[in-house]
């Protein structure tokens, strides 16, 4: 996997002339990074359980592992992937003008994103909701509290929006101390600079985890928002955007078949379930539309498993999770009182 820590600018396609006509024709996205030989993935500085750099500095969590998924489709290869981190302020553009090809970085779909900046949210991979961590010595137990707060909050991002309205809408005069970096954030909320700090309940979680003390702070109870996070890609390919999508319904689906990591091989030669020969290409055709090997899911499956372990890896319980438990949850499989749902594969 390449790791790239600045974003690179991409050459935009030539104008192809046909038969003497003047008519642009710029390469699919598929064909870009095929030619390519690698994934432009692009997520956020890191953040635990999505996208996190370990020792070695290889990026790994939920979200780089939608980055893989796709590289898995399309080369059978999970590692022919470039991972760029990108600010929050400069993620939208650079997503819009080619610098990556796909955006995988807990961004919640928003209509005026999705129909404004020239790019197309797809599946989510994560339900989440916005809250606030403070003290517990501040004696305050609901959001309601908050009155004439200072509280941290990162820019740029809806988090910053649901706050103002939030201090609006209950008449709390709260002030937003707005970073760029949620490092810093959170920094200058330990060291008192802040009341409280608010982002999404799953990164609350995560950086709480890493704070000096964690038994000395709370999360309150109120969930401010709505946050689908999903992956997006440029408007108007519609070939990349199915790729993308089947991509992660492909790991839900797996999950919803009983297809794991460990007997993929397994399932594909002694199933004898339809449902599940069709997905892993040992019959039909679903992969012409794609414009991809008929292996293509199997492959995803065979490098990273399904849903339900990549969750468990990184928000989950797993070593490298951040404790999350996704019971009773929204993340939970549709059959569980969840929305995680795949379209039939079929």
């Amino acid at each position: 996997m390449k790791l790239k820590s600045k974003l690179m600018t991409v050459t935009a396609a030539a104008a192809i002339l046909f038969s003497g006509a003047t008519i642009a024709s710029a390469e699919t996205t598929l064909e870009t990074v095929q030619a390519r030989g690698h994934l432009r993935c692009q997520v956020g500085p890191p953040s635990p359980g999505f996208y996190n750099l370990d020792s070695a500095g290889a990026w790994y969590g939920i979200d780089v592992a939608i980055c893989e998924s796709v590289a898995a489709a399309i080369f059978g290869d999970k590692t022919k992937l470039e991972i760029q981190s990108v600010s929050s302020q400069q993620r939208f553009t650079a997503l819009a003008n080619g610098d990556s090809d796909l955006l995988s970085r807990t961004a919640t779909w928003t209509m005026s994103r999705d129909t404004q900046l020239g790019i197309d949210f797809l599946q989510p991979n994560f339900y989440d909701g916005q809250g606030f961590t403070v003290r517990k010595d501040s004696g305050i137990t609901s959001a309601l509290e908050l009155k004439g707060a200072k509280v941290c909050v990162t820019t740029g991002t809806t988090t910053e929006l649901n706050l103002t309205d939030f201090s609006r809408q209950n008449d709390l005069n709260i002030s937003n101390v707005t970073f760029e970096d949620f490092n810093v954030r959170d920094d200058t909320y330990l060291n008192g600079g802040c009341d409280a700090v608010t982002a999404d309940k799953s990164a609350l979680a995560g950086n709480l985890a890493n704070f000096p003390v964690p038994a000395d702070h709370l999360i309150l109870p109120e969930t401010l928002s709505k946050e689908p996070l999903a992956p997006a890609v440029r408007h108007g390919d519609n070939q990349w955007a199915d790729i993308v999508r089947w991509s992660v319904y492909a790991l839900i689906n797996a999950e919803e078949l009983g297809i794991t990591q460990a007997n993929v091989d397994d399932m594909r030669s002694t199933s004898k379930d339809p449902n599940v020969l069709r997905m892993l290409g040992a019959e039909g055709d679903l992969n012409t539309g794609l414009g991809l090997d008929k292996d293509w899911a199997y492959n995803i499956i065979k490098a990273v498993g399904n849903y339900g372990e990549i969750y468990e890896a990184y928000i989950g319980g797993g070593e490298q999770g951040i404790g999350i438990n996704r019971a009773g949850s929204l993340n939970a499989l549709w059959t569980d009182g969840g929305l995680m749902y795949s379209p039939p594969m079929r």
